[in-house]
């Protein structure tokens, strides 16, 4: 759009072109929609919720592994509860569509390197699984209990 409200006013901008796609689509002529930065804003719609999955899933894991490699760290029942509080905002957010663009090896790993050379109280972490022993489906579904034996039986199995 010419006068850059876009750039100005995202706020603004956001509420004069859904005013104008809704007489658009109540059959009326309008001629000021901002197609190319609508179809932007749809499109980063999706992808900020995928994100927002990717990123409660990551953490998630963090703190997963965190509960495994210091089980007996003053902040375990924290932990624990920031595992469940993640798990309702992934799967609450979760559609089908981001199953396929999830990519939980990667997540693990970045989990994993957040952790690289961390000590808590000056106690370095239990070993971890090298690779990730959850599905996406445990992730979502599973309780934080089963999660918890998940992960120290992948160890066990290494």
């Amino acid at each position: 759009m010419p006068d850059g409200l876009y750039e100005r006013d995202i706020l603004s901008w956001s509420e004069q072109q859904a005013d104008l796609l809704r007489r658009l689509a109540r059959g009326e002529r309008v001629n000021d929609v901002d197609w190319e930065h609508v179809v932007e804003e749809i499109e980063d719609v999706g992808l900020s919720e995928l994100h927002a999955v990717e990123s409660f899933l990551d953490l998630m894991l963090v703190h997963l592994l965190k509960v495994r490699g210091w089980p007996d760290s003053p902040s375990l029942a924290h932990w624990r509860g920031e595992v469940g509080s993640f798990q309702k905002n992934a799967t609450r957010r979760f559609a089908p569509s981001m199953r396929q663009r999830i990519d939980l090896a990667k997540l693990y790993r970045d989990a994993m390197e957040q952790l690289a050379g961390v000590d808590y109280d000056g106690v370095s972490p239990l070993a971890w699984p090298v690779t990730c022993p959850f599905t996406l489906d445990d992730l979502l579904m599973e309780r934080r209990t089963a999660l918890e034996e998940r992960l120290g039986a992948a160890v066990e199995r290494s």
